[in-house]
C-alpha cells in the first residue's frame, strides 16, 4: 500500500507536487496552531478541576484541518470525542466544545446552520450516523458529502463494518477517515488486526481508498480533495497514519504502555513542526506571524472560558427537557417538580 506523502520530517517537499496558495498554507498552519493551543488550555483546565474530562487531540491536527478545509457549508461532519479541530473549522463554536467537556448537557450541539452532529462517545457509532446522513443526502438529491472520523480502535467494532457495508452497497457520499494514532487506549494496532494497514479493508467492500501520512498536512489536503471528488460516486475510506502525543483522555496514563523512545520518535514527526519549517523556508513564517496566531487564539480561549464560567451550569430539569420534544406526563411531572425546587 503506497502512502501519500509530500513533506519529509524536516519540512522539505518530496517530489514535484502542486502546492496550494500561500493563503491556504498559512491558514493550514494557523488552524493547527489554534487547535493545539485550545487543546493545551482544556487539558490544564481539567487538571485544575475546571473540566470533567478531556480527550486530547494534539498530534492529530493535520488530517482534521485538511478535511475541514475541503468541505463546503452544506457538507456534514459526524465526529467522535477527539475531533474538535475539524468541527471548529466547520463552524462549531469553541464555547460549545468547552461546555461539552465540562459536562454541560447543552454542550456538543451545533448552532442552526452548522452541519456538525453531536459528539459521539460510543466507539464507532458516529460511522453509522454518518452513513445515515449520507443516505438522506442521496435520497434528497443533494450534493452534500458527509465526513466521519474514528480511531484505529473503532475498526474492531461491529458498527465499523456495518457502516462500510451499507455505504458501499448504496454508493453513499460519505468519507470514512480513520485517524490511526497507533493505540486504542492502551491496545496497540498490532494487537487489534493482522493486516499491514487498516485501509486495505476497504477492498473487501469494493470501496475507493486513500492511504496518507496523517502528520503531513499537504498530503492530507491532497488526499482529502481526491476523496471528496470520489465521494460523489460512492464512499471513500481514508487511513491517516498519525499519533496522539498525549493520553487517550485525561484519565489515562500513556507511560504505562508507551516507551519514551517511541514518543520521542513521533514528536519528530509533529505536523506543526514540519509545516512551520516548510513555511519558514518559503518566507511565509516569522515570529510576528506566530505571535499573531497565539494572540488571537489566546483571546478566543479566554473569552469563551470566562463566558462559560460566569454562567450557571444547566440544571437537572434542563437535561430532562432535552430528551423529548413533548415530554410524557411522568417526565413532565418530574421536570415541574425539579423546577419548583430550583
Amino acid at each position: 500500500m503506497e502512502m501519500t506523502k509530500w513533506l519529509d520530517e524536516q519540512g522539505n517537499l518530496i517530489g514535484d507536487v502542486a502546492v496550494p496558495s500561500d493563503d491556504v498554507l498559512k491558514t493550514m498552519y494557523a488552524e493547527m496552531k489554534r487547535g493545539r493551543m485550545i487543546d493545551t488550555k482544556m487539558f490544564k483546565m481539567q487538571r485544575q478541576g475546571r473540566m470533567a474530562l478531556v480527550a486530547p487531540v494534539s498530534g492529530q491536527e493535520a488530517i482534521q484541518v485538511a478535511s475541514a478545509l475541503v468541505l463546503n457549508k452544506e457538507d456534514w461532519i459526524a465526529p467522535s470525542y477527539r475531533d474538535s479541530v475539524a468541527t471548529m473549522l466547520h463552524g462549531m463554536p469553541l464555547e460549545n466544545i468547552i461546555r461539552y467537556f465540562k459536562g454541560y448537557s447543552d454542550g456538543g450541539g451545533a448552532p442552526e446552520g452548522v452541519n456538525v452532529l453531536p459528539v459521539q462517545i460510543i466507539i464507532a457509532a458516529q460511522m453509522l450516523h454518518a452513513t445515515g446522513v449520507a443516505f438522506a443526502s442521496k435520497i434528497k438529491g443533494e450534493q452534500a458529502r458527509t465526513v466521519t472520523f474514528f480511531g484505529d480502535g473503532a475498526t474492531s467494532q461491529g458498527d465499523f463494518h456495518e457502516a462500510l457495508n451499507f455505504a458501499a452497497v448504496y454508493k453513499l457520499p460519505v468519507i470514512f477517515v480513520c485517524q490511526n494514532n497507533q493505540y486504542a487506549i492502551s491496545t496497540p494496532v498490532s494487537k487489534q488486526m493482522n493486516t499491514e494497514t487498516i485501509v486495505e479493508r476497504a477492498k473487501a467492500y469494493n470501496m475507493a481508498y486513500e492511504y496518507v501520512d496523517g502528520n503531513d498536512i499537504l498530503a492530507c489536503y491532497d488526499v482529502m480533495k481526491r476523496a471528496y471528488d470520489k465521494a460523489q460516486d460512492g464512499p471513500v475510506f481514508v487511513e491517516a497514519v498519525t499519533y496522539r502525543l498525549g493520553p487517550h483522555t485525561t484519565s489515562d496514563d500513556p507511560k504505562k504502555y508507551r516507551e519514551q523512545t517511541e514518543e520521542q520518535q513521533w514528536q519528530q514527526k509533529d505536523p506543526l513542526v514540519r509545516m512551520r519549517a516548510f513555511l519558514e523556508a518559503r518566507g511565509l513564517w516569522d515570529e510576528a506571524f506566530e505571535r499573531a496566531i497565539e494572540d488571537r487564539a489566546s483571546e478566543e480561549i479566554e473569552e469563551a472560558v470566562a463566558k462559560i464560567e460566569e454562567t450557571p451550569p444547566p440544571t437537572l430539569a434542563d437535561m430532562l427537557e432535552k430528551v423529548y420534544e413533548t415530554p410524557p406526563t411522568l417526565i413532565q411531572e418530574q421536570i415541574d417538580g425539579l423546577r419548583g425546587n430550583e
